[in-house]
């Protein structure tokens, strides 16, 4: 387990560069084989298929173009993780928007296409800067599954009024709550000794919350400008068009 696994003095497991390359290899491996099983499935479901429309609407999970839009904005928010706009004193960091732009997704195309977004984009969080912390396999789920795939929430409220923004405020509140019972089940003593004592029962609430809700409100001040608007506006309609 050495080979793909570094413990460290404060408890918790890491990825080594073998470890990430047999992560990448599995993840690709388990996309390969679900592409495979749901080829074969839209298959013959196609071959009984009322009319060729219908066939064809089952024959992808992602449009090309859906595709291309959806990576582009995912390649967007993982360059934007490593701008750090301000390190909070508890841990954690606020970035430049780059959870708005996994939750666009899901305003986009939905809840479908946004969960599996918001999915690929807590595994690439994961081996971020050579794998994220390793407590236990359920904590890694709240961490980053749970977590990141809480982003493609926005979704639900895609195409209602006000929809990118009401979407966008859900996305990053669930994100949070996921975070914060992960922490309250395994980060609870790792708690700093600058966190005020008075606080302790709230520690992972304020900790995951406080970067979150200032990147969150950065971005809903940005994007509640007009020009930015927009210019949403317009890439959601050549996404769809």
């Amino acid at each position: 387990m050495s080979t793909f696994f570094a413990y460290s003095e404060d408890g918790y497991y890491s990825l080594t560069q073998a470890g990430i390359v047999l992560f990448i290899a599995i993840a690709a491996v388990l996309i390969l084989l679900v592409s495979f099983l749901k080829h074969t499935l839209t298959t013959d479901t196609a071959a009984d298929a009322e009319n060729s429309k219908a066939a064809e609407t089952g024959k992808s999970f992602f449009s090309t173009k859906q595709l291309i839009f959806s990576a582009v904005s995912l390649a967007i928010a993982f360059a934007l993780s490593y701008v750090k706009l301000l390190h909070m004193p508890w841990g954690g960091s606020v970035t430049l928007c780059s959870m708005f732009f996994v939750a666009f997704i899901g305003y986009m195309y939905g809840p479908k296409i946004g969960l599996t977004c918001g999915l690929a984009y807590g595994i690439l969080q994961f081996i971020q800067g050579g794998g994220g912390y390793i407590l236990s396999p359920m904590q890694v789920g709240y961490d980053y599954i749970l977590a990141f795939m809480a982003l493609g929430l926005s979704g639900f409220t895609s195409g209602k009024k006000n929809g990118l923004l009401t979407g966008y405020i859900i996305a990053i509140v669930a994100r949070g709550i996921f975070h914060s019972i992960g922490g309250y089940i395994y980060w609870m003593d790792y708690m700093p000794d600058n966190f005020p004592a008075s606080l302790t029962a709230v520690y992972p609430i304020c900790y995951n919350f406080a970067y979150i809700l200032i990147e969150g409100a950065i971005t809903v001040i940005l994007i509640s400008l007009p020009p930015v608007k927009k210019a949403l506006n317009q890439v959601k309609q050549m996404a769809l068009s």
